[in-house]
């Protein structure tokens, strides 16, 4: 398993354009999977800026155990570039 991570990792690397990642993102994710990305980085960002964990979730429409997940992660350091 493992070993397909890394994999993955290099061709996300290798991506050039953002049409290319799109049409990678599109073709190897479920369309609730494409949808869920950007709303966990948006988690993030909101987190960043200091907005509650309960008003998070109740603006994008989001578990309080998604949210708490990214806080967790952010509280981790993994979210240095978001």
């Amino acid at each position: 398993m493992l070993k397909l991570r890394k994999q993955l990792v290099e061709h996300l690397l290798g991506i050039k354009t953002p049409k290319q990642m799109e049409d990678f993102l599109k073709a190897i994710l479920t369309p609730a999977e494409l949808d869920s990305i950007p709303t966990r980085l948006e988690i993030v960002r909101m987190l960043k800026k200091g907005v509650s964990q309960r008003e998070i979730a109740k603006k994008l429409g989001v578990g309080i155990a998604t949210v708490t997940r990214g806080s967790i992660e952010l509280k981790l350091n993994h979210f240095k570039d978001v």
